[in-house]
Parts: C-alpha cells; structure tokens; sequence
C-alpha cells in the first residue's frame, strides 16, 4: 500500500511560493475551516455544522493535515469518547490575511457576498450565510 504524504512533504514539489502554499491549504476545505477557527469554533461538531456542509470524512483529513502542517494544534479535553479541541497556530494565525485578501476580492466581484465586519454588523458573524439561508440585507 503506498504511504500518504504528510502536508510538508506534499508542499515540497514546488519551490514556487504559491504553488507550495496550495499545496498546503489550496484544496476546497482547508480556508474555511481556518475562517471557522478564526470565527471562534474549536471542535470537530462546530467545524461539521458549518453551512457549507464538509462531509466528515473530509472533515477529519483536512484538520489532520492542517495539523501535520504546523497550521493547527489539536488538544484533547475528553477520554471516552476521544474529543479534541483544535487551536490555530502563529502559522495559522498568519492565514488571516490571506482570508481578509479573498474577503475583500469576494466583496468586490460576486454579487451578494459580505465582509466580516458587516456580518458581525448584522449579527452573521460565525454563521456564515448561504444562498438557502434568509435573505440578507443589502448593505
């Protein structure tokens, strides 16, 4: 069986700085369980609840990853069940810009999208709306 390489390995194909750090957290799920750390979620059940619906196996790859990455650190706060608590690191931390960048390009060309300050304005904050979620204000 062929071993899966961790998210360090993975990001060493490429010595272009964009292309390593896709390789890192450049897949569909990675950002916004990032956004959700930032939002102040901490658990496994608060990332599977968020509106975008990431299955839960993927869900469990991508904090293993972000964990092998330096990203996250995971911390236990229950035996039986194990149940974990995720934390972003400095790494992680420095994420934030890249998320406040796709923040401000997503407000600037599609339609209907929100800042996170106008979400906390609007009492959103941490529950990202979707297209299926009550009609949001114009702002």
């Amino acid at each position: 069986m062929k071993s899966r390489k961790s998210a360090a390995e993975v990001a060493r194909r490429s010595v272009c700085p964009v292309a390593s750090s896709l390789d890192v957290v450049g897949d569909k799920w990675s950002l916004l369980i990032v956004r959700d750390m930032r939002e102040g979620k901490r658990t496994y059940g608060e990332f599977a609840a968020s509106p975008e619906g990431i299955p839960t196996n993927i869900l469990a790859d991508r904090l293993r990853r972000l964990e092998e990455a330096g990203i996250v650190t995971r911390e236990a706060y229950q035996e039986r069940p194990a149940r974990y608590a995720y934390a972003l690191t400095d790494k992680g931390q420095d994420l934030g810009e890249i998320l406040n960048a796709f923040v401000q390009w997503g407000k600037k060309h599609i339609p209907g999208s929100y800042t996170f300050e106008e979400l906390e304005a609007l009492g959103q904050f941490g529950r990202t709306p979707t297209p299926q979620s009550k009609k949001m204000p114009k702002i």
